[in-house]
């Protein structure tokens, strides 16, 4: 999107250089197992803030007492855990770049999320494409003015806070076999935080407690902060699964960032947000009657991640099939038109870009870093774009000042 600096990379850019690239990253732990696009997106100035500002217009919501009433029904039945603080420690808002009527790129939303997302991945994807690409030293991926190590220190502090990291964990169903394991393996090596199975935690009273390998053999070790990745879904869904505790019991642990956040900051608030930014939304429960133009709206059901369960090219029939009281779990939600605005060798890309944040406890919510999946199929989703080329993970680079 600046269009000098994408003109250099592409003409600087091999298949040679890529595949290298890609070896080189899939040698620092295992294979990744999906795909990375050949490509950053380098974002100009402009739209770097109007993203900051859409980001702000959002979190102003976050803050209300609107909001704080309307998500006391996010929640379902059941599934509420005891020891929510005052507001997600983790926040990730997902935005399709697109053009406006006036040909200015804009952001418009497209789900938000009060979980934890590919925090220390990013800055690992980030170091090897500049070990082999020519990336400007004025350009960055940080926001709010970090660098490696002050984003570390800031992870630190909303993962670790005073505790001792043998004391916090990285909690997920099978971490080694996630797809987003190398995530895991770098909060690791740069934390020192460990990823453990859920089903290898044992419980006395409220306490939980894991093994943690030393030199003198497994150590029982009690688990003070939790980090967590396991998704609602897949443990809903994984009826094989044993484990020794519920994540809604009042257990003697601090979660970062709390499950409830996982409901209340989720597509369930997408039609309350009302902005230049956020394309119109609705629950299915509140539909008077079926749009017309289905074609141009995505049926969404309201906890799934990563894609699962959403409907593009949505038909009469879909929104009809769903009745009674699961209608309150979906949300039909105007379609984001992405602009083809990523030339590639081929045809152009378009662009899925997500900002994280970290909020501790007593500051604001902070920009640090950001997320990029490409695309050149109707959705990003990997269905989509098979056998295509510069699509997948990627990351934005935008002038540091």
């Amino acid at each position: 999107m600046i269009k000098e600096l994408r003109e250099k990379y592409n003409q600087e850019f091999s298949d040679e250089k890529y595949n290298a690239f890609v070896k080189d990253i899939n040698s620092v732990y295992k294979p990744i197992e999906f795909k990375i696009s050949e490509t950053p997106i380098f974002i100009p100035a402009d739209l770097r803030d109007e993203l900051l500002k859409a980001c702000s217009e959002i979190i102003d919501f976050l803050k209300s007492d609107k909001y704080k009433e309307l998500s006391k029904n996010a929640i379902p039945p059941g599934l509420e855990v005891p020891n929510q603080g005052e507001h997600a420690e983790l926040l990730a808002i997902d935005f399709g770049i697109t053009i406006d009527k006036d040909g200015k790129l804009i952001p418009q939303l497209i789900e938000l999320q009060g979980f934890a997302s590919l925090f220390c991945y990013q800055e690992l994807l980030n170091i090897k494409i500049r070990e082999y690409f020519d990336i400007p030293e004025d350009l960055t991926h940080f926001f709010s003015g970090l660098d490696h190590d002050s984003y570390l220190e800031k992870l630190r502090e909303t993962l670790i806070g005073d505790e001792n990291p043998e004391n916090v964990i990285l909690l997920e169903i099978e971490p080694d076999k996630q797809k987003t394991a190398i995530d895991f393996w770098a909060t690791e090596d740069w934390l020192g935080i460990k990823p453990v199975h859920i089903g290898d935690i044992t419980k006395e009273g409220k306490k939980l407690y894991y093994e943690r390998d030393t030199e003198n053999g497994k150590v029982k070790t009690q688990i003070k902060r939790i980090y967590n990745r396991v998704i609602y879904d897949e443990l809903k869904n994984r009826k094989d699964l044993k484990y020794n505790f519920k994540i809604s019991e009042d257990l003697d642990v601090k979660w970062i960032a709390h499950p409830n956040w996982f409901f209340k900051i989720s597509k369930y608030i997408l039609p309350f947000i009302k902005s230049k930014y956020a394309p119109e939304c609705i629950f299915l429960s509140d539909l008077k009657e079926i749009p017309s133009d289905l074609e141009n709206y995505v049926l969404k059901p309201l906890f799934s991640f990563a894609g699962v369960g959403v409907i593009f090219d949505v038909k009469k029939e879909d929104v009809e099939n769903i009745t009674g009281d699961d209608r309150e779990n979906f949300v039909l939600q105007r379609k984001i038109t992405y602009a083809p605005i990523i030339e590639t060798l081929d045809e152009p890309a378009k662009a899925e870009l997500r900002i994280l944040f970290l909020w501790n406890e007593g500051q604001e919510p902070l920009p640090v870093i950001n997320l990029v999946r490409m695309g050149k199929g109707k959705m990003m989703g990997v269905d989509f774009n098979k056998g295509k080329t510069w699509v997948g993970s990627s990351i934005g680079y935008f002038p540091k000042k």
